[in-house]
């Protein structure tokens, strides 16, 4: 299995990019962690993701405006996995 699950929620309107990720979130495997392409900055989304303790990272995105990275935040070979991913890359900002 691809520890990267991808998702694109770049051209859905709310509230369907949020309703898409918590599911992908709830199906998240060990190991694993969730890209996600999106057209905004999401916002309202940080507080549920702190709350449900994922942890996350955003950036300016290749194939939409942003891509938000998502995994568990106790699963450290999920944030090892996204660390790399990031490596190099401009806008990174972390919660």
């Amino acid at each position: 299995m691809n520890p990267e699950q991808c998702l694109d929620v770049s051209q859905l309107e709310p509230p369907e990019p949020m309703e898409y990720i918590l599911s992908a979130m709830d199906a998240l495997e060990q190991g694993c962690y969730l890209k996600v392409w999106i057209h905004r900055e999401p916002f309202p989304l940080y507080d549920i993701l702190e709350r449900e303790r994922f942890s996350y990272t955003i950036r300016l995105g290749r194939h939409s405006a942003f891509e938000l990275f998502i995994w568990p935040a106790q699963d450290k070979m999920a944030r090892d996995l996204v660390q790399a991913a990031m490596q190099g890359d401009s806008l990174d900002r972390s919660g």
